[in-house]
């Protein structure tokens, strides 16, 4: 659980090309106040994909702009 005084956020990583949500993780959003946009395998299209930061709490699977 984290603390109300914690800094790091739980971000979903949602596939650009597919746009299915598969990966999770934590950022610090006072060093990196943008959108994490990091380069992951897509099982879905079975390749290297961009994947873009979007809210974990999302009921969609879209990125939101």
């Amino acid at each position: 659980m984290a603390k109300k005084t914690d800094k790091r956020k739980i971000v979903g990583l949602v596939s650009e090309e597919t746009g299915h949500r598969h990966y999770y993780t934590k950022k610090n959003t006072m060093n990196t106040p943008d959108k994490l946009r990091l380069r992951k395998y897509d099982p879905v299209a079975r390749k290297h994909v961009w994947y873009t930061e979007t809210k974990k709490s999302l009921g969609r699977n879209e990125v939101k702009k």
